[in-house]
């Protein structure tokens, strides 16, 4: 008898059903630019007509090992925002708008209910950055994962105009910085937090902990906030008020903020007191030092803002009506001629 590719491990029939199941929630992401849908070798998509010199700016990323508490939960339909957000968050700062986003999502054996789940999530995360899911790929390697298992990745695509991009080329001493709260982990630290809660606190996904409010599995799945509408509307409020946009990732606010800043300046930043809970618990319960939460989680900034001193209240009020949480966090000063830019925390 003949040996099929379906008894070696890959279900085309699955992958088949998959992709139609998919249409739908691409089609729902569909912007003006895009030019073709999914189903093609490749997406095309043209650039706005109503950007000066536009630039592309890319980015991709993954969502490392929060994956591991979707597979112990078995849930699917969030970590795909987390994705969107991985990514598109880098692209916005540099001044861009999201345009179009793929995605590659890998398994050894293909269960096409919890990749749809999976895909619904990155388009909603499309839709709420604003951008296309323009395709992606589905690849089944058996024997490279365990069944119930998968790996992801994204890439996303921005345009912005030359004399808009944002950067430390804008920035200067005297500048006032704005945090944008984090509604969570988002997706980093992921290694260091589910030590804590498994390892030292000897619990499980689905155990409730009176000072988060709910369950660790649920508390660990919060998605990550995507900034994409919020540092538009910054962006067209502000316009050369605006210097550098931060989003703060694995390195927090210490590793990151640096990246943002020119030589001969220093952050002095005082940290939220009312963070989000699951600081509080991994922090007392592991312990871990001050230091090392700063240097790996986000500790309630999801964002940074650096803009004019006198905009700053203007950039409050425009993250706040976008929705967000936003405040005064610090200022910037300066340090000596070309010394590498510092965060000082208070």
């Amino acid at each position: 008898m003949a040996v099929t590719y379906r008894e070696s491990g890959v279900d085309i029939d699955a992958g088949d059903r998959l992709v139609e199941r998919i249409k739908p929630l691409a089609r729902a992401t569909r912007t003006r630019e895009v030019v073709d849908g999914i189903g093609g070798f490749a997406g095309l998509c043209s650039v706005p007509g109503d950007i000066e010199d536009p630039l592309l700016v890319s980015g991709t990323d993954g969502v490392g090992t929060k994956l591991k508490v979707a597979f112990a939960t078995g849930k699917h339909d969030t970590i795909g925002q987390d994705l969107v957000a991985m990514c598109v968050n880098d692209v916005i700062t540099t001044g861009a708008r999201p345009l179009l986003f793929l995605d590659y999502f890998a398994c050894g054996s293909l269960d096409v209910d919890i990749a749809e789940a999976v895909v619904r999530g990155i388009a909603d995360g499309c839709q709420l950055a604003g951008c296309a899911l323009l395709g992606g790929e589905t690849a089944e390697h058996p024997g490279m994962l365990p069944d119930g298992e998968y790996d992801l990745a994204g890439f996303s695509v921005g345009v912005v105009s030359r004399k808009s991009v944002l950067g430390p080329h804008r920035v200067q001493a005297g500048d006032a910085l704005v945090a944008v709260a984090s509604s969570g982990l988002h997706s980093n630290g992921y290694s260091l937090a589910r030590h804590v809660f498994e390892k030292e606190m000897k619990l499980g996904y689905g155990d409730h902990v009176d000072e988060l409010g709910g369950s660790v599995g649920a508390t660990l799945l919060t998605p990550t906030r995507i900034y994409a509408k919020a540092t538009r509307a910054l962006c067209s409020d502000l316009g050369a008020g605006l210097h550098a946009l931060c989003h703060i990732t694995g390195g927090g606010i210490v590793g990151n903020l640096p990246r943002v800043l020119p030589r001969g300046t220093r952050a002095s930043l005082e940290l939220p007191r009312d963070r989000p809970a699951v600081f509080d618990v991994i922090e007392k319960a592991g312990p871990v030092e001050v230091d090392e939460m700063r240097r790996t989680f986000n500790l309630g900034v999801g964002l940074v803002a650096i803009v004019s001193a006198e905009a700053a209240d203007s950039a409050v009020q425009s993250l706040q009506d976008a929705g967000e949480k936003a405040w005064r966090f610090g200022e910037l000063e300066n340090t000596p001629a070309d010394s590498p830019p510092t965060v000082s925390i208070r």
